[in-house]
């Protein structure tokens, strides 16, 4: 081989991208120390463009098209490197190709529960979890090459999808309070929602030369022990409105199973390790929905009374007295109202006994349990402690 064979061969004379990946933006042609060819051909595909970087400084910028690269395709490269009219030698450049084709289907989610203030489910707010997907392509090349990219040879979507899905969230978050949607009616919304943070989105995305096309909120939930909460309360509603009649028998099944599982949850605790704490907070619990079913059953006592004594000819029947509630002092705290099946089962599970303190409407002040002569019963009937062990 003649040394003019070995210098052509040096020369870099055909420069092109065949992307064979589904997930590579940004790839640099590799060249190694080969000079290009002056006069080389160029060849940019659809849904790519070529970005030619100059010791750092970007240079001439190609769109799809196949080009002969000669001075007068290159002007800013040619101001750059000083290149008189006619100049004809080989040159070194780097030769980026941008991918700008649309990256479909990445996914998003909530990493964290997000609290949001939503009334028909507490004045405290739920914690959801959401999750979806969206779509991006590359529109300004040089400014995604050297705001995100730099000088990597090899650039993939996982390396941007990161920093995209954090200003998703962080959108999705803010747009989520802002729409003030409550979370029954979030699903019938969820188009109108992915909009709104859509076009949240368009700014920060094009920060990077991105552009965002499409955006999805596909679903939208609870935790598990919420959404339980809620099928409950659904469940008594439908059930309170078709059997009116029986509105009591069905409150009180209610009630005997959270009082059941808060008994389960304490067994449980205490066997992995829970603790007496432990065991406390789920009975606390327990009493607490059970207190929620006792005032819900007193408003529909109200409300079932009054259309009963509405619907009567002469008004001889009265609506059915209301139920009798005590408040108790536990732990510090106010607890109650209680009906006297559930104070029956507190006594039952030793949550209650007879110097814990209680009041209703109509007493002066507190008095401890076995003082109240309606709670004596619940007293009479338990056994009493066992004797202390003979001395040794």
């Amino acid at each position: 081989m003649s040394f003019w064979d070995k210098v052509r061969n040096q020369l870099v004379d055909v420069i092109e991208w065949l992307d064979g990946s589904k997930d590579t933006i940004v790839y640099r042609f590799q060249r190694g120390d080969n000079e290009i060819k002056y006069g080389a051909q160029l060849t940019v595909r659809e849904s790519q463009v070529a970005v030619f970087v100059n010791e750092g400084q970007l240079a001439d910028v190609f769109q799809p098209g196949r080009y002969e690269l000669v001075t007068n395709n290159m002007p800013i490269l040619t101001t750059l490197k000083s290149w008189k009219h006619g100049f004809n030698s080989p040159f070194k450049a780097e030769v980026y190709f941008i991918n700008t084709r649309v990256f479909y289907e990445n996914k998003w989610g909530t990493p964290n529960p997000i609290r949001v203030r939503d009334p028909e489910l507490g004045s405290m707010g739920v914690e959801i979890r959401a999750f979806g997907s969206y779509s991006y392509k590359i529109v300004d090349a040089p400014r995604f090459l050297f705001d995100v990219v730099g000088t990597e040879g090899h650039f993939t979507t996982e390396e941007i999808n990161g920093k995209l899905r954090r200003l998703v969230i962080k959108q999705f978050t803010d747009a989520l309070g802002e729409s003030k949607i409550p979370f029954l009616d979030l699903a019938a919304n969820y188009a109108d929602l992915s909009d709104m943070v859509k076009k949240r989105l368009l700014l920060d995305f094009d920060k990077y030369g991105v552009e965002i096309t499409d955006f999805v909120v596909e679903n939208i939930s609870l935790p598990d022990h919420v959404q339980k909460i809620l099928d409950k309360r659904n469940e008594m509603e439908i059930m309170g409105r078709g059997m009116e009649g029986n509105f009591n028998n069905y409150n009180q099944f209610q009630m005997t199973n959270a009082m059941s599982e808060a008994m389960k949850n304490t067994g449980a605790g205490g066997g992995a390790g829970g603790g007496l704490a432990s065991d406390a907070m789920n009975m606390s619990m327990g009493f607490a929905m059970a207190n929620q079913f006792v005032q819900q059953q007193q408003q529909m006592n109200q409300n079932m009374g009054g259309n009963f004594q509405q619907g009567q000819q002469g008004g001889h029947h009265a609506p059915p007295p209301p139920v009798a509630a005590f408040h108790v002092y536990l732990n510090g705290q106010q607890m109650g109202p209680y009906d006297m099946n559930i104070l029956r089962q507190m006594v039952q599970s030793g949550q209650l006994n007879g110097q814990t303190m209680v009041w209703k409407a109509g007493m002066a002040g507190w008095l401890a349990a076995a003082q109240v002569p309606d709670l004596q019963p619940l007293f009479a009937s338990m056994a009493p402690p066992p004797p202390p062990p003979p001395p040794m």
